[in-house]
């Protein structure tokens, strides 16, 4: 399963969700990084120190921070849905689809209503 770092935004329900389908899962909180401010290439920096795939709902940013530089272990933009159980279902196929997460940019987006 994915090894991911979510930033301070993502919603922890979909966490805790991904964690029962076996995804390893630190959130920005838990690492000590809230509530301060960190520049996205910096939180990107953090995930790929730690060998995780960035976990956003910011995806403008991402996305432009991969243009830039793909040598991470993968970004996984997503669409927001406040239906969790359907979001964390989403991620989970994404990313089991992949063999290998590194240097790759997984777009979730929600399903249309």
């Amino acid at each position: 399963m994915a090894r991911f770092y979510t930033d301070e935004q993502f919603p922890f329900p979909v966490v805790e969700l991904l964690r029962t389908l076996g995804h390893d899962v630190l959130t920005a909180q838990e690492a000590g990084n809230a509530g301060q401010g960190i520049p996205d290439d910096e939180v990107l920096a953090f995930a790929t120190s730690q060998e995780r795939s960035v976990l956003t709902i910011n995806k403008d940013d991402f996305i432009r921070l991969h243009r830039r530089n793909s040598d991470h272990f993968g970004i996984i933009v997503c669409t927001n849905n406040r239906n969790w159980e359907q979001f964390a279902s989403r991620i989970d196929a994404a990313v089991v689809a992949e063999e290998n997460l590194r240097s790759k940019l997984i777009r979730v987006i929600r399903p249309a209503r």
